[in-house]
């Protein structure tokens, strides 16, 4: 019965430390001033605008600053591309992209860390071919050197 009992009180206090050490991490995100969250959340409204924008515009240069160079994308076909691929996309002669708006958008940031989800209207001709598609996205934006860049971003198509 001892054996028992000391099993059980070794398992609640383990239980205790991990869930000590999970508030011990979470302390900083948690007091994150409600101000600096709101700067943020602004920072990647205007970031993911000033994507589309430059996609839009085939602006290669604007994007290689917002795009990590590791950018894992996943497109709304499925396909995986690297940012370098997704970069060359621009230059097909086969595929502009017209018009490029987000609907909506909502931030939610943790740290040095965010995720931004929303809708995405977009416009344009794919290998000859005219399309308009809304899609679901979900970026991860990462701050380095008090810069954000986009480590990764996930597509779905929606269906109308």
């Amino acid at each position: 019965m001892k054996r028992t009992v000391d099993s059980l009180g070794r398992i609640a206090a383990a239980s205790w430390l991990a869930i000590g050490c999970m508030l011990a991490v979470a302390m900083p995100i948690g007091a994150q001033d409600a101000s600096d969250v709101g700067a943020v959340q602004s920072k990647l409204m205007a970031l993911e605008n000033a994507w589309g924008q430059a996609e839009e515009h085939g602006d290669a240069k604007t994007l290689t600053g917002l795009l990590d160079p590791d950018l894992v994308y996943v497109r709304y076909d499925g396909a995986v591309w690297t940012r370098a691929q997704y970069l060359s996309s621009l230059k097909d002669p086969t595929a502009h992209e017209e018009q490029a708006v987000n609907e909506t958008m909502a931030v939610h940031v943790f740290g040095d860390s965010a995720l931004v989800t929303g809708i995405y209207r977009v416009k344009g001709t794919e290998k000859g071919k005219p399309y308009l598609r809304r899609e679901r996205f979900i970026d991860t934006w990462v701050s380095r050197d008090a810069a954000w860049v986009c480590v990764g971003s996930q597509v779905t198509l929606i269906a109308h």
